[in-house]
């Protein structure tokens, strides 16, 4: 499982996905989501709003897990 440190409160599901290079602009996160399964906690979610605190897991189509975390 990798690993998704933050320093800040929480992460957006779309900058999670831009900081693990999954995508490479902000703006592709509605169409990324829109074409893949995306799970937050085992549910799937569609947001790219959605607020990633630390202890979340995420889980892409391809199998990738990355866990958020502190520093």
């Amino acid at each position: 499982m990798n690993e998704v440190v933050i320093s800040t409160a929480y992460i957006t599901l779309g900058q999670m996905l831009k900081e693990v290079g999954v995508i490479d602009t902000g703006g592709m996160a509605k169409w990324y989501l829109s074409e893949y399964v995306v799970y937050v906690n085992e549910e799937e979610e569609n947001r790219r709003g959605k607020k990633l605190v630390p202890g979340d897991f995420v889980t892409l189509t391809n199998g990738e897990k990355y866990q958020i975390v502190t520093k």
